[in-house]
C-alpha cells in the first residue's frame, strides 16, 4: 500500500500540534490492526506534536491538567465511532452480549498494545538519561490514545445496548467523553445530559480522569522491558474494568421494549421465531 504524501515525514520532524493530533489519534483508534512498526511511528509523531503543544501551553501559563483536557476535547469528535450495523459486520455478524464481549476484548488488546509500546519507549528513555526529558511526552501520547480507545469502546457499547444519544457529532463526542470521565453510561431519559456535558464539573472530572490515567502510565518508567510489561498489563486491566462498569450501567438503562440488545432493527424479524 502506498504511503500518503502527508505521512512521508522524517522521524525527527516536529508535527504541527494544531493540525496533526486529531488526525494521528484517529488513525491510532481506527478499526483494524496496525503493524507494530506503524503504530510505534504514529505514537512517536503524536508525542512530538503533544510536546510542542505542551511548550505553548506552558508559555501561556496553562496547567498540564487543563491543557490535557482541552487537547482531548478538541480531538474527541475525530474518534471514529461505528453504528450497530457496521459493528456487527466488523465482528463477524455478532450481536448482543457476544458483540459487547468482542468489543471489550478488542479494546483491551488495543490499549494493552499501546501501553506495551509506550512503556517500552519510556523504558528506553529511562535507560538513556540525556533523553529522559522526552519520556513524559511519550506517556502523554499514550494517555491520549488509551483514553480515545476507551471513549470509542464506551460509545460503541451504547450502540450495542440500544441506548441512543442524540445530538450532533460533536455533541455526542463530548457526551461520551463526559461519560468516560465518570466511568459510566449516559442516561437516555435525561435530555440535558448532552447539553450539560461541558459544564465545569464535567471538565474537572475529565481533567482528573486524564491525570489519573497519566499517573498510571508514569509507573511504567523503568529500565529494560519492565515498562512494556507494566504498561500493557495496567491498560488491559483498566479497560476491562471500564467495559464491565459501562455494560452493567447500560443494561439497567436499556429502554423498555427495545428488544434484543445489539440486534439491528433491520434484522430483528429474522431472529423472531
Amino acid at each position: 500500500m502506498a504511503v500518503p504524501e502527508q505521512d512521508k515525514q522524517p522521524d525527527n520532524e516536529v508535527a504541527d500540534p494544531e493540525r496533526e493530533v486529531g488526525e494521528l489519534v484517529g488513525k491510532l483508534t481506527a478499526p483494524g490492526e496496525l503493524e507494530p512498526a506503524e503504530r510505534r511511528r504514529l505514537l512517536g509523531r503524536l508525542a512530538r506534536a503533544l510536546s510542542d503543544g505542551a511548550k505553548k501551553a506552558r508559555a501561556t501559563g496553562a496547567g498540564r491538567g487543563r491543557w490535557l483536557a482541552d487537547v482531548f476535547l478538541n480531538i474527541a469528535p475525530r474518534i471514529p465511532i461505528r453504528d450497530l450495523h457496521t459493528l456487527s459486520e466488523h465482528h463477524h455478524g455478532l450481536t448482543g452480549e457476544q458483540l459487547a464481549d468482542d468489543l471489550v476484548r478488542t479494546a483491551q488488546k488495543a490499549t494493552m498494545t499501546v501501553g506495551a509500546i509506550g512503556g517500552a519507549l519510556a523504558a528506553a528513555e529511562f535507560a538513556a538519561p540525556p533523553l529522559l526529558l522526552s519520556a513524559p511526552a511519550q506517556l502523554v501520547a499514550e494517555t491520549i490514545v488509551v483514553a480515545a480507545i476507551e471513549v470509542k469502546l464506551l460509545a460503541e457499547l451504547h450502540e450495542v445496548y440500544g441506548v441512543r444519544v442524540e445530538g450532533s457529532g460533536t455533541q455526542r463526542a463530548v457526551a461520551f467523553t463526559a461519560a468516560w470521565a465518570k466511568q459510566r453510561g449516559i442516561d437516555p431519559l435525561t435530555p440535558t445530559s448532552v447539553s450539560l456535558a461541558l459544564g465545569a464539573a464535567t471538565k474537572t472530572a475529565l481533567r482528573n480522569r486524564l491525570l489519573r490515567t497519566l499517573g498510571r502510565h508514569l509507573t511504567t518508567l523503568g529500565p529494560f522491558l519492565t515498562g512494556a510489561i507494566a504498561g500493557g498489563a495496567l491498560n488491559r486491566i483498566a479497560t476491562k474494568k471500564l467495559g464491565e462498569a459501562v455494560r452493567n450501567d447500560l443494561r439497567v438503562k436499556l429502554p423498555p421494549g427495545s428488544g434484543t440488545p445489539g440486534v439491528d432493527p433491520r434484522r430483528r424479524d429474522e431472529l423472531d421465531p
